[in-house]
């Protein structure tokens, strides 16, 4: 039984990393994916690579990258329903329009915000707990980077 539990921790781990990698470049390829893994210590063939697509299911975006469906939910709710984002301290305060901000905020949640330790939402407005202002930082400017203009 150990070798089954120690064959899904090291899964769970990939998938950690794949979500790291899938967020920070521009992954167009299963090869792209492959080096990435390579590069950060997982030897991975392509079959293994092609089954983690499945599992986690990675979109493609209209850019042609790859995307997690979570972040997909994210930029959508963003674009259309958040209208600022300010930071104080160590707290990332987003306006959305009236009643979008429990949707946001579960978005956020979900997509699991580098930094972020939670949210709280009213009716138009998300508080957004962050470690640190440089999290808080970081958070406004993906927010605002997924925000229509």
């Amino acid at each position: 039984m150990k070798g089954g539990s120690q064959t899904v921790n090291k899964r769970t781990q990939r998938h950690d990393t794949i979500r790291d990698i899938v967020r920070r470049n521009s992954i167009r390829t299963q090869l792209d994916l492959a080096e990435q893994l390579r590069d950060s210590g997982y030897d991975c063939t392509q079959a293994t690579i092609s089954r983690d697509i499945t599992d986690m299911g990675l979109l493609k975006s209209k850019e042609g990258v790859y995307i997690l469906p979570e972040d997909m939910r994210l930029r959508r709710m963003v674009a259309e329903l958040v209208e600022e984002v300010y930071i104080a301290g160590n707290m990332v305060i987003v306006k959305t329009f009236s009643g979008g901000a429990a949707g946001v905020a579960g978005a956020i949640d979900k997509a699991g915000l580098v930094g972020s330790l939670g949210t709280v939402a009213g009716d138009n407005t998300i508080m957004i707990a962050a470690r640190t202002p440089e999290d808080a930082a970081g958070i406004e400017c993906s927010l605002n980077g997924l925000r229509r203009r």
